[in-house]
């Protein structure tokens, strides 16, 4: 593995003639944009830009998986926060995205999931079609190394070397212990054949140090000739003309520029990214493009909608005892979990945290560990929308958090569930006493009125560029922006629905898939 703090970045500066010598630029080199960089690049023939607006290399914490929450908010997050959320304490949430080669891979806590079969599956029923979880599998394996696992659902030649920790904090035994007594299923590999129950979860560490998509898939080809790196480039607008994306406006520094790709533009700027972007360029709801002063181009109303995210909250405890510091990303376990029998998959995702951990604006202990919890399909849909027609300036992203009834009454239910996992005897050497929300706190109206205040994003936003064919879709099943030739987008934003799981490994897998589709 290439480590960002291994090899420096080469960038390239183009001007003259070099401005037009591309026959693909790619918008974004997060997760997705780093897979279509290296996998376009593969056939010489391909000329291949790539464009990041964040810089080629972070902070040294970047490599440091116990490190990763002091990366919210520093220069490598692009420092978004939601407008505040009536249903969630009326308070706006901090947002972040990563702002960096790697984009969210190179400041996210490592997590390597895929969803449940039925969530791909649903994605083809309502429309996008080859997207079901068979069409999807070989995408998902191409993208991984995995060693001693079942090879008919995993991986064994992939950029992303993914396993459990080396070495687990001594706490999570205890919890995997009180998981099970609680009567959940113990799972060999969520990832593969048995996708319901808790099990030790694959993270993105290798020899202790973060392995971003660039890490994986974008360092070890940059010597590439036929592949560009640009970074500290911000994409100010699509160029559309004839009906058609002719190339893309961007500014590095002070300096306005523009590149014309010869066959396609690909967007892969991630769920506030992609969509800010296509509504900077004239394409989204006309009624919203004329409140903020930009042309229409294409209406498509779907644009920016659709946005949502999976609502995260958690029961702190203090500790009897020092917990042992995390080496790995603070979460060695994650359960996947059904809360009735008759439902088709896990519904609910309970973890284990060696942290207190909470939203900024809460108070809590200064040492302890955390249940989290987390509704894994959430009904609440929000926007991404602009706040004005400068590039420059953040958009105004509204998840609705709690928005939908049924997602405040589902996360009352994981609550109940944490808390017994909480309580049991396996963890009694440990804990202390519950400190969030508290051992007085069970009326049901305090208790939602704590999940108000405490349910943060999980930094999971998706579908705001939705695959389909129907009138609020975005793209079609080959990715291609319905009524704008030569244009694409292939990141989190063109999933129809959240899958049940942290989204990194889908979004991949979705790259994957699109190199395979434009390359056809």
């Amino acid at each position: 593995m290439v480590s960002h703090r291994d090899r420096r970045v080469r960038v390239s500066l183009m001007f003259g003639t070099d401005m037009d010598r591309f026959d693909y630029v790619v918008v974004g080199a997060g997760s997705a944009g780093c897979v279509l960089a290296a996998r376009l690049s593969e056939d010489p023939q391909n000329r291949v830009l790539l464009l990041e607006a964040g810089a080629a290399d972070g902070p040294d914490n970047m490599a440091v998986p116990p490190a990763w929450p002091t990366l919210i908010g520093s220069e490598a997050d692009w420092g978004y926060a939601t407008v505040p959320q009536p249903a969630a304490g009326g308070i706006a949430r901090r947002y972040p995205r990563g702002k960096v080669l790697g984009g969210s891979s190179s400041i996210n806590a490592m997590a390597f999931i895929r969803g449940h079969r039925t969530n791909y599956d649903a994605w083809a029923a309502a429309g996008a079609t080859g997207w079901g979880y068979e069409d999807l599998l070989p995408f998902f394996k191409r993208t991984e190394t995995t060693d001693g696992r079942d090879p008919a659902y995993r991986g064994t030649d992939g950029p992303m070397r993914v396993a459990p920790a080396r070495t687990a904090n001594p706490l999570s035994y205890a919890y995997l212990e009180a998981t099970v007594g609680a009567g959940y299923h113990h799972s060999d590999d969520l990832n593969g054949s048995d996708q319901e129950g808790i099990c030790w979860w694959d993270l993105t560490i290798v020899d202790g140090t973060r392995q971003s998509a660039a890490d994986g898939y974008l360092r070890p080809v940059l010597d590439r000739p036929n592949l560009t790196l640009l970074t500290n480039a911000l994409a100010h607008r699509l160029i559309v003309a004839n009906g058609r994306c002719a190339g893309v406006e961007y500014a590095v520094d002070s300096e306005v520029r523009q590149v014309y790709p010869q066959r396609e533009t690909i967007l892969s700027a991630g769920s506030i990214g992609s969509a800010q972007l296509l509504l900077l360029s004239g394409i989204g709801p006309a009624e919203h493009l004329r409140a903020v002063g930009v042309d229409t181009v294409a209406d498509l109303p779907g644009v920016g909608a659709n946005l949502h995210d999976h609502p995260h909250a958690g029961v702190i405890y203090t500790p009897a005892r020092p917990v042992p510091p995390g080496q790995n990303n603070h979460s060695d376990l994650v359960a996947a979990v059904r809360t009735t029998p008759d439902l088709a998959a896990p519904d609910i995702q309970l973890l284990f945290v060696d942290v207190p951990y909470h939203p900024p604006h809460m108070a809590g202990p200064a040492s302890g560990y955390t249940i989290p919890f987390t509704t894994l399909h959430p009904h609440s849909r929000g926007s991404v929308r602009l706040a004005s027609a400068d590039p420059a300036t953040a958009p105004l992203i509204d998840p609705n958090f709690l928005g939908d009834d049924r997602d405040l009454a589902a996360m009352l239910t994981a609550l109940d569930m944490a808390r017994e996992i909480g309580s049991s005897p396996a963890l009694d050497q440990w804990r202390d006493e519950e400190a969030l929300p508290g051992p007085d706190v069970h009326d049901e109206n305090e208790l939602r009125d704590y999940l108000r205040r405490d349910t943060d994003p999980y930094y999971h936003p998706v579908g705001t560029c939705r695959i389909g064919t129907d009138p609020a879709a975005v793209v079609d099943p080959q990715l291609r922006v319905h009524g704008i030739d030569g244009l694409r987008v292939a990141d989190a934003s063109v999933m129809p629905s959240i899958p049940g799981a942290n989204p990194n490994a889908t979004v991949l897998a979705i790259a994957e898939r699109a190199a395979t589709l434009i390359g056809q």
